[in-house]
């Protein structure tokens, strides 16, 4: 959504680190770990747990007890440390590491790929073990990091945006602008993996169903203005009603759900209406609108670092400069609102821009402090976050046991933290200092100890 300024938010009146410094990571090993010595934050209690050791083996945690012992595996002394899960990011766009523009009509392909693989890392070296993508090519470095090929976290991919004409993506820059449908002309866009342009309830369908065929685990449809966007002002509500329960459907026949990038409460309204599962951004939902979203157990996913700078800082320039004010000023009513109705809220960031932004996904933690509790903020980012995931059914790529949580049959995605979270949450805003073990599958990438 936004092309944050790498000066923009500071933790702690410290200046944030640009570049992670991805040459801490070791050489994975696969050995089993038998972590002791830790206070353990579950990823669910209020307080952290004393007194327990864990045990890791074959990527999944096999045992949660006290005085555990295994012959066979290296031990581990958390020396008091905090023991987390992994953490999560709901809304990455693991793909979009320079303008949109750049990307998809004037760079190379191989240059997407490979500036995708180095921000896939230095994700995983920030802590963050699963990420859910919210639209872009990121089917093949998903395999390539699955493979082990490539470091990286859990993706959870979305592919190709679903977007109307003249929508948020519909990303052409040119005012001159001859439809596909009329020219057999093929946008770049679509052959790159970042867009389908659908219109009308048999082009939705189709789309839905190409993206599905691709592996998708959710659907990511654009249903409203953008800040950013090419052709699409901020107030404007995309897609029918219609349209958008036939994208529903399509995801349900699937077994799985659709996610809504929404901004204007009717939007959002006939977003309730056609059965999404979650809004993205959603910020100005009005309070009748947001009681939908609870009763029908919606996700609210919509980030608090965006729009706590100012536009310079936050990367806008010429006709976006007026709308990221407008979006900005209803932030704080969509922030309280949601909290005081208790929605659930899912833990996202959506930085985009060059690579060197990267590191303002940390800072997240910090943004959400004004707002919500470290344990309400750690919740979101690990098992408040796994259960959206879970919406995806069979689709989730991930099925052998539960993310986000420390205990028995989980997945060994697990971080060792320089001090209490629960009390000092800007220990994640300073991955290099605050983090000395980052474990995915049960292998180590990090290891300070």
């Amino acid at each position: 959504m936004l092309k944050l300024n790498r000066r923009a938010f500071v933790a702690g009146g410290a200046a944030a680190s640009v570049f992670p410094n991805a040459g801490r990571a070791q050489v994975p090993s696969t050995k089993a770990r038998l972590i002791r010595g830790a206070k353990i934050f579950d990823g669910t209690s209020e307080e952290l747990m004393t007194g327990l050791d864990v045990l890791v083996r074959d990527g999944m945690i096999a045992e949660v007890g006290e005085a555990l012992s295994d012959a066979d595996a290296t031990v581990v002394d958390a020396d008091g440390r905090t023991l987390t899960p992994g953490m999560s990011d709901a809304h990455v766009h693991i793909m979009w590491n320079d303008t949109i523009e750049n990307l998809i009509y004037a760079s190379p392909q191989e240059y997407t790929g490979a500036m995708a693989a180095q921000s896939a890392e230095r994700m995983l070296m920030r802590g963050f073990t699963t990420v859910r993508d919210m639209g872009g090519p990121s089917f093949g470095l998903k395999q390539a990091i699955d493979s082990g090929v490539v470091p990286g976290p859990r993706i959870l991919p979305s592919g190709f945006f679903i977007s109307q004409t003249s929508g948020h993506g519909d990303f052409d820059p040119r005012m001159n602008y001859l439809s596909p449908h009329f020219t057999n002309q093929i946008d770049p866009a679509y052959l790159r993996g970042w867009t389908i342009v659908a219109d009308g309830v048999p082009e939705v369908q189709k789309a839905a169903r190409e993206i599905l065929r691709y592996g998708a685990t959710q659907i990511k449809i654009m249903g409203s203005g953008s800040i950013t966007g090419a052709h699409d002002p901020l107030d404007v509500t995309e897609y029918t009603q219609e349209e958008l329960s036939a994208i529903v459907q399509a995801a349900k026949n699937w077994g799985t759900y659709a996610t809504i990038h929404a901004y204007t409460d009717m939007a959002i309204q006939n977003a309730i209406k056609a059965g999404v599962r979650s809004i993205e951004h959603g910020l100005f939902a009005s309070e009748e609108t947001m009681q939908m979203m609870k009763d029908a157990d919606i996700f609210f996913s919509t980030q608090f670092l965006s729009f706590s700078v100012g536009p310079e800082q936050a990367g806008m320039t010429g006709s976006s400069v007026p709308k990221y004010l407008e979006a900005q000023a209803g932030a704080t009513n969509g922030y309280e609102r949601s909290k005081a109705l208790g929605l659930k809220m899912a833990f996202g960031t959506d930085i985009l821009g060059t690579i060197d932004l990267g590191p303002f996904q940390s800072q997240e933690f910090v943004a959400r402090t004004a707002y919500y509790e470290p344990v309400d903020i750690l919740r979101q980012a690990t098992s408040l976050n796994a259960e959206l995931f879970e919406r995806s059914g069979r689709r989730h790529p991930y099925l052998d046991g539960p993310l986000g949580v420390i205990k028995e049959g989980a997945y060994g995605d697990l971080l060792l933290l320089n001090g209490n979270p629960l009390e000092d949450i800007s220990l994640l805003a300073e991955p290099e200092s605050g983090i000395s073990l980052i474990m995915k599958g049960g292998k180590i990438f990090k290891d300070e100890l």
